[in-house]
């Protein structure tokens, strides 16, 4: 394994288990409150679901798109996940947006499903069942696409998958031991470290697709090839601190101004 490789797989495993530790937080406030047979089936039936979307979507772009356009499609795509988790990280660490807190996520989950109505079927509470689908499904999506463009971009599919589900497998041993919201984990930390992780990536793989639109199947090389890499994730860690100490300049004056 390469340092690019080791660099995807972590990317992959720490994206995964950040995702991870909210889903299970969502079906650990429905197991409690709306009982663990509706929990844990709502959640096997997303796996289910995730699992033919990521075979469906793997195969869809492995095999429709030539290697540039596959670059330039998958780096488009990192980027874009990359500057929406980039744009939260900042927020909250300049204090503009408040910090991810799992056990106020957890609170407001489980008020929520002691005030929902009870509707069963074959002794499913389709509460319970449909806000874990939900959460499961909606948050491994976004592994489902890291997972499959990290992989397919660096010819590691394999290792993608097996970073993700030791997140996954990580993240269930410690829920189940513990029985309660995995709020210690630096979530917030994890999330900015990923989001530059997948900018970077993003970049990387985006501008090589460019060259799609020189003669559609010749990608561009950067200059330095991988080492390309270690220069954009520094430029992006960079940008971001940048932004922050602007934006924590921005709120704290804002009182100032207001009075003046």
């Amino acid at each position: 394994m390469d340092g690019t490789t080791a660099a995807l797989v972590s990317a992959v495993f720490f994206a995964s288990f950040v995702e991870f530790v909210e889903a299970f937080t969502i079906v650990l406030a429905m197991g409690v409150t709306r009982g663990w047979r509706s929990a844990i089936t709502g959640t096997v039936a997303a796996l289910i679901a995730l699992t033919a979307f990521t075979a469906v979507l793997g195969v869809a772009i492995s095999t429709w798109l030539s290697e540039s356009l596959l670059q330039l499609t998958i780096g488009t795509l990192l980027l874009i996940f990359g500057l929406q988790w980039l744009r939260k990280a900042c927020l909250r660490a300049s204090g503009l947006k408040a910090l991810h807190d799992e056990d106020a996520e957890f609170a407001e989950q489980t008020e929520a499903a002691r005030e929902a109505d009870r509707t069963t079927y074959a002794g499913i509470d389709l509460f319970g069942f449909m806000v874990s689908f939900k959460g499961v499904f909606l948050e491994g999506v976004e592994v489902v696409f890291i997972v499959v463009t990290f992989g397919l971009s660096a010819d590691a599919l394999g290792m993608a998958v097996a970073g993700a589900v030791v997140a996954g497998v990580i993240v269930i041993a410690l829920g189940v031991a513990l029985r309660k919201p995995l709020s210690r984990i630096p979530e917030n930390t994890l999330k900015y470290g990923v989001g530059v992780m997948l900018a970077s990536f993003g970049t990387y793989w985006a501008l090589e697709g460019v060259g799609y639109f020189r003669d559609g199947e010749e990608s561009l090389h950067w200059p330095g090839g991988k080492v390309a890499l270690i220069v954009l994730v520094a430029g992006w860690f960079a940008v971001t601190r940048l932004v922050i100490a602007g934006l924590g300049r921005s709120r704290t004056s804002a009182p100032t101004e207001a009075a003046a």
